[in-house]
């Protein structure tokens, strides 16, 4: 995809972020503004039950902004997907909601996205033009999962866990129906799948990051995501090499959900 998108759709996950999900989205309509195509942005809320993040989120106004969602908590995997089956462009990508991640970054992303013809493209924390900034815990299991990840895999990107990633609609079109995680691997299922699909053009792009005091996984519970994670992350690698339950033989296995049926609507 050497032009523009026609249309470039933006999904942001929010869980539990009544006190910052408006300035947030504030921030990141604003930075948009530099995108050089039209673009929608697609707030999910996940889990309108939660809080009152969906009536935060809703005070944003604007018309290239929906705010959608569900009762109840089902993971990022899910909202992401949620919200991908609600959007209409040609490109793809999701956007995390808490902060960390400079938005005024994506126009750079999409440059990378259109220079390299890439069927998927994915912000990382070791690009050598990345600015970051988190905790020195955090760097080592990154690391460590990273070479993991490559080993299982094949994928030779050096960063699957930052939250932005831009992927082509066909690809989705394609790889959707047959994910599975909701939750903690959801990243990896659907660049792994992605890339057993023949979907190979994965690359790095930089961004800017820094790490938020306020984040979901704290240190308390830093080691029980990670864990989780890499259960998940195994599961994945079972289905897929074991199982080879991603695989079109596989079809009737698939777990459909009417919610998440993504249609071809650019």
């Amino acid at each position: 995809m050497r032009r523009h998108p026609k249309l470039l759709s933006i999904i942001i996950p929010v869980y539990k972020m009544e006190k910052k999900i408006a300035a947030n989205l504030q921030t990141v309509l604003q930075d948009l503004k530099t995108l050089p195509c039209p673009y929608e942005v697609i707030t999910v809320v996940d889990g309108t039950k939660a809080d009152k993040s969906y009536k935060q989120a809703k005070k944003i106004k604007s018309h290239l902004h929906r705010v959608i969602g569900y009762p109840h908590n089902r993971g990022k995997g899910y909202a992401v997907r949620f919200g991908m089956a609600h959007s209409r462009g040609d490109v793809v990508g999701f956007l995390d909601s808490g902060g960390d991640i400079n938005a005024k970054g994506i126009p750079l992303i999409l440059e990378h996205f259109r220079w390299y013809d890439a069927d998927v493209i994915i912000g990382s924390k070791r690009h050598s033009a990345s600015k970051v900034h988190y905790p020195w815990q955090r760097r080592i299991l990154s690391f460590v999962y990273q070479k993991l990840v490559w080993i299982m895999f094949g994928l030779n990107v050096q960063d699957t866990q930052v939250g932005i990633k831009l992927f082509k609609r066909p690809v989705l079109e394609k790889v959707l129906p047959r994910l599975i995680v909701k939750k903690f691997a959801f990243d990896i299922e659907i660049l792994a799948v992605a890339h057993h699909l023949g979907h190979t053009r994965i690359y790095d792009a930089p961004v800017e990051l820094i790490f938020p005091g306020d984040s979901t996984v704290t240190s308390k519970n830093f080691w029980k995501v990670s864990l989780d994670t890499l259960v998940d992350t195994l599961a994945v690698f079972y289905r897929l090499r074991i199982l080879h339950y991603y695989d079109d033989a596989s079809k009737r296995k698939w777990i459909f959900d009417k919610e998440l049926n993504f249609k071809v609507n650019v």
